[in-house]
Protein backbone atom coordinates (compact mmCIF):
# COMPACT_ATOMS: atom_id res chain seq x y z
CA UNK A 1 0.00 0.00 0.00
CA UNK A 2 1.27 3.68 -1.12
CA UNK A 3 0.48 6.63 1.59
CA UNK A 4 1.25 9.61 0.35
CA UNK A 5 1.30 12.79 2.89
CA UNK A 6 0.29 15.88 2.02
CA UNK A 7 1.97 19.00 2.29
CA UNK A 8 -0.32 19.25 5.35
CA UNK A 9 0.00 15.77 6.71
CA UNK A 10 -3.13 14.35 5.22
CA UNK A 11 -2.54 11.09 4.32
CA UNK A 12 -3.76 9.80 1.05
CA UNK A 13 -4.18 6.48 -0.40
CA UNK A 14 -4.98 4.95 -4.07
CA UNK A 15 -8.88 3.78 -4.22
CA UNK A 16 -7.68 0.36 -3.98
CA UNK A 17 -5.91 0.77 -0.93
CA UNK A 18 -8.55 3.30 0.73
CA UNK A 19 -11.22 0.28 0.06
CA UNK A 20 -9.00 -2.00 2.16
CA UNK A 21 -9.12 0.43 5.03
CA UNK A 22 -12.60 0.14 4.37
CA UNK A 23 -12.79 -3.04 4.52
CA UNK A 24 -10.66 -3.35 7.86
CA UNK A 25 -12.73 -0.74 9.64
CA UNK A 26 -15.92 -2.68 9.19
CA UNK A 27 -14.91 -6.31 9.35
CA UNK A 28 -11.71 -6.26 11.50
CA UNK A 29 -13.03 -3.41 14.35
CA UNK A 30 -16.85 -3.73 13.16
CA UNK A 31 -17.15 0.07 12.49
CA UNK A 32 -20.41 0.41 11.21
CA UNK A 33 -21.10 1.71 7.84
CA UNK A 34 -22.81 4.93 9.29
CA UNK A 35 -20.09 5.94 11.17
CA UNK A 36 -17.71 5.72 8.46
CA UNK A 37 -20.37 7.89 6.44
CA UNK A 38 -20.58 10.08 8.73
CA UNK A 39 -16.56 10.52 9.16
CA UNK A 40 -16.66 10.71 5.36
CA UNK A 41 -19.06 13.86 5.19
CA UNK A 42 -17.28 15.65 7.45
CA UNK A 43 -13.99 14.94 5.91
CA UNK A 44 -15.35 16.94 2.82
CA UNK A 45 -16.57 19.95 5.06
CA UNK A 46 -12.88 19.33 7.49
CA UNK A 47 -10.11 17.64 5.29
CA UNK A 48 -8.14 15.22 7.71
CA UNK A 49 -7.46 11.66 7.69
CA UNK A 50 -10.15 9.25 8.15
CA UNK A 51 -8.87 7.65 11.38
CA UNK A 52 -8.91 11.02 13.09
CA UNK A 53 -11.85 12.19 12.01
CA UNK A 54 -13.56 8.95 13.37
CA UNK A 55 -11.75 9.75 16.30
CA UNK A 56 -12.37 13.15 16.92
CA UNK A 57 -16.38 12.41 16.71
CA UNK A 58 -16.07 10.07 19.15
CA UNK A 59 -16.93 7.19 16.19
CA UNK A 60 -13.97 5.04 17.37
CA UNK A 61 -11.93 4.59 20.75
CA UNK A 62 -7.98 5.42 21.40
CA UNK A 63 -7.60 1.74 20.99
CA UNK A 64 -9.00 1.32 17.62
CA UNK A 65 -7.38 4.64 16.37
CA UNK A 66 -4.06 3.09 17.51
CA UNK A 67 -5.20 0.01 15.59
CA UNK A 68 -6.03 1.63 12.44
CA UNK A 69 -2.57 3.40 12.24
CA UNK A 70 -1.03 -0.07 13.33
CA UNK A 71 -2.58 -1.29 10.21
CA UNK A 72 -1.90 1.39 8.01
CA UNK A 73 2.20 0.94 9.02
CA UNK A 74 2.01 -2.65 8.59
CA UNK A 75 -0.15 -2.53 4.96
CA UNK A 76 1.98 -0.27 3.55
Amino acid sequence: MTIHTTQGGELQMSPSNYSRLIDFLQEDLAISHASISVALRHSQQDPGPLPMILWQYGLITLDQLEQIYDWLETAA
